[in-house]
């Protein structure tokens, strides 16, 4: 399935590579939001909120009204939570939250991941698995901890209602995704599994299906490489 993503940069839609420099931007929220209201899920980020830099809460409650959404950016505590999903959104999207540095090592935040599952449902929790060189990132991926998806993975199975792998590495890129590490994750988890990164043709979308894996697609889908 194809899961289109819907970025927000400074009150505007937008496409950055690797999460960092700017390629795309757009204003025309009427468009995009109709063209997305024939999918069942539609990613949608607050990349100000993720990157600490400030937020775009009107915008994400507006289309969190709209069309059927998982929100991510910023939410890193059990009340941003549950304010976002009594916005209207389907799921949230936790990622920096639920990994940290203790003692020099990696740490999965099990204790935050069974707090969220106990407060809002595992159901409505996407873990955010964002890995760049291996490694997952936090903060607006302006940070790493020294643990891999493999990690993380396992450890949030009992919390989750599924995974979201971004392949920092080839973020923006149109390089295509990486069907290796795609066929390497899927057997770690029983969750629904999404992956991003690169993204750029039908027959990725359709090869990733067949392995029982979801796609979300951004610089693609703005290009117009993909048909939405």
């Amino acid at each position: 399935m194809l899961i289109p993503s819907i970025d927000l940069l400074g009150g505007q839609i937008v496409q950055l590579v690797q999460g960092e420099k700017l390629r795309l931007a757009f204003d025309d929220f009427e468009y995009w939001i109709e063209k997305f209201s024939k999918y069942p899920l539609v990613q949608l980020i607050d990349l100000d909120a993720a990157m600490r830099q400030g937020e775009n809460t009107a915008l994400v409650e507006q289309i969190s009204r709209r069309l059927p959404v998982q929100v991510g950016g910023g939410i890193g505590t059990v009340a941003r939570a549950q304010s976002v999903l009594a916005a209207g959104a389907q799921r949230v999207i936790v990622g920096s939250s639920l990994f940290a540095e203790r003692d020099g090592a990696g740490h999965v935040n099990t204790e935050f991941a069974v707090e969220l599952a106990a407060a809002v449902g595992a159901a409505q929790v996407v873990a955010g698995i964002d890995a760049k060189g291996g490694n997952i990132a936090i903060k607006g991926w302006k940070a790493q901890v020294a643990l891999t998806p493999d990690d993380a993975i396992p450890a949030l199975e009992p919390h989750v209602g599924a995974f979201l792998y971004t392949h920092i590495d080839g973020e923006g890129l149109l390089g295509g995704f990486p069907i290796d590490i795609a066929r390497r994750l899927k057997p770690l988890t029983q969750r629904q599994l999404i992956v991003a990164g690169g993204i750029r043709a039908q027959q990725e979308i359709d090869a990733l299906a067949e392995l029982g894996i979801d796609a979300v697609a951004g610089m693609a889908v703005y290009t117009n490489l993909l048909a939405v």
